[in-house]
């Protein structure tokens, strides 16, 4: 089986760069998407299904902004859009698939590198989440959480750790976050547990040829429950 996950920056700008047709070629069976920045009347058809699969959404209330999405093949026993929480399911966060032996997740966690005030949604954002992945664990079900996080766990997970240890992405109270979910509740960061010493990133600023440096961050993770973590093979970045 092989997961995508996938941050858009936007399901109508990535269609017109080629998205579906490289989609195409990755004989992927599930796919979550983040940032889709639209609402279902900017869906195309290709956009709300693309051939072979089934597409679930979840907009965001504003237009133009955030929203998160899963393909498929295989039909879900069940989907589940939004965490409960008025406040961040307006933000289209969160969506979640149930299939018979396994359920998989994609969300995209707040950004707080504008400012104070949107560190401080992310920093709420972060406090009602993590009863609910307690509760995934506990659960007893097999999970796959795809998504942007928008936190660079470890030093090996950005190039620039020194100049960015005060920086949102990067803060020590959001890296402790990620550390509870792992070493706490017992989830598994899937590629850092195939890959523990490599050096490799999902996000780059368009900023000072980042890009071309390869002066990323690590922010875009597959989070396991360790029975499935456990199964997976390879994992790599496009």
């Amino acid at each position: 089986m092989r997961i995508i996950s996938i941050n858009l920056n936007g399901i109508r700008s990535a269609a017109s760069k080629g998205f579906y047709d490289w989609l195409d070629r990755q004989d992927a069976d599930i796919v979550c998407l983040q940032e889709l920045k639209a609402q279902e009347g900017d869906m195309t058809a290709q956009m709300l299904a693309p051939k072979g699969y089934r597409g679930y959404f979840h907009y965001a209330e504003k237009k133009g902004y955030s929203g998160v999405g899963i393909y498929c093949r295989e039909q879900p026993l069940r989907v589940t859009r939004g965490l409960g929480i008025a406040e961040f399911d307006a933000e289209g966060r969160y969506i979640c698939a149930d299939f018979a032996d396994f359920s998989v997740v994609s969300v995209y966690l707040p950004s707080g590198s504008s400012g104070e005030e949107r560190q401080a949604v992310k920093y709420k954002f972060m406090a009602a989440f993590m009863p609910h992945l307690r509760e995934l664990r506990a659960a007893g079900r097999e999970v796959l959480i795809c998504g942007d996080w928008n936190i660079a766990h470890r030093e090996i997970d950005l190039k620039n750790w020194r100049g960015n240890r005060k920086n949102s992405g990067f803060l020590p109270e959001e890296r402790a976050w990620l550390s509870e979910l792992f070493d706490g509740v017992g989830f598994v960061d899937v590629f850092r547990g195939l890959y523990p010493e490599l050096e490799a990133y999902t996000w780059w600023s368009n900023r000072g040829q980042a890009w071309a440096k390869d002066v990323g961050w690590r922010i875009d993770y597959q989070i396991a429950t360790p029975g499935i973590a456990a199964l997976a093979q390879a994992a790599s970045i496009y």
